[in-house]
């Protein structure tokens, strides 16, 4: 009897006596014990499978030569086989980055990478790159919002969940928070890919992706971006786009009940004052707020009581 057999009798109970004694005295049996207790305690996890996926894409895609892993889990369980899988996605995920560099809440930090680029991260974000492959690809994964002065050199890649930023040597701003993708040109020229298309841009242009839109802005000012002197500012953006990066800033939080947090804000805050920042952003929009700990408490004067 050859092994898948065996061991689809067994889990079946349909084994004999003599039959169940003998195959408890197998390598077969062994191997699958071991496996069956490796995975008594474990519970699968819980994931956002596109999201995931996305992260690995973009992690994987900066190793050097990554090898074609084969493996015939036809002989073993279901759960044992993904707990193989989860193990081999994990080992990807460490090894595709071996430097990584983030920001907390109201942190922001300068780095330089192996080839003197520099790069400016904004609060809560990450950067990760392999230095081993960087003279071949000089490449990076972001989550968040980063300035970049690239060096001359070969090409220059930032990747993103939402898209791939491509340049020689430029200063540029990628911001990739959830679903707001944008990248404006400071100097240089930057190629935005997204969704199979390519855009150029040249100093002064920005690409931006919101609420399932796509614009591109040109004679923009400014030679880098503000949020780099401790202002951000915002071009007709969502209220609760604006009010995440308020989180960001200052870590807080914000109750909203009645508020219209898809109305549009122009305009700027610093980092620097909390009351004046909220000033900022809420007076133009007729929104009164209250400041409760770390709790900030939103209501429409149309609201009000």
């Amino acid at each position: 009897m050859n092994n898948e057999k065996q061991i689809h009798k067994w889990l079946n109970g349909e084994m004999t006596a003599d039959e169940l004694a003998a195959f408890k005295q197998s390598q077969d049996y062994r191997d699958y014990a071991d496996i069956a207790h490796f995975t008594a305690d474990m519970k699968a996890p819980t994931l956002d499978v596109e999201e995931s996926l996305k992260e690995f894409k973009y992690r994987y895609a900066i190793q050097k030569e990554p090898k074609v892993i084969k493996h015939n889990f036809a002989w073993i369980s279901g759960v044992a086989a993904a707990v193989l899988v989860l193990l081999v996605s994990v080992w990807f995920f460490i090894n595709s980055a071996d430097t990584n560099i983030t920001t907390s809440i109201a942190e922001s930090t300068q780095a330089i990478l192996p080839d003197n680029s520099t790069v400016v991260l904004n609060a809560d974000t990450e950067l990760s790159y392999n230095t081993e492959s960087w003279q071949k690809n000089r490449k990076v994964i972001l989550k968040g919002e980063a300035f970049f002065k690239v060096a001359k050199g070969s090409k220059f890649t930032v990747n993103t969940a939402p898209g791939e930023v491509t340049v020689l040597g430029t200063q540029f701003n990628v911001k990739s928070r959830g679903n707001y993708f944008e990248v404006q040109c400071f100097e240089g020229r930057v190629a935005v890919a997204f969704n199979d298309k390519e855009y150029i841009l040249t100093p002064g242009k920005r690409f931006r992706y919101i609420n399932d839109q796509v614009t591109v802005d040109e004679d923009l000012k400014g030679k880098f971006p503000l949020w780099t002197i401790d202002e951000s500012n915002f071009d007709n953006i969502p209220l609760k786009e604006v009010v995440q990066e308020l989180e960001r800033q200052y870590d807080i939080k914000f109750e909203a009940d009645g508020v219209d947090m898809n109305q549009e804000f122009t305009g700027s805050f610093t980092h620097k004052n909390l009351d004046l920042a909220l000033k900022s952003v809420m007076r133009p929009l007729a929104i009164d707020f209250t400041i409760d700990g770390k709790t900030v408490i939103l209501t429409s004067r149309d609201e009000a009581p």
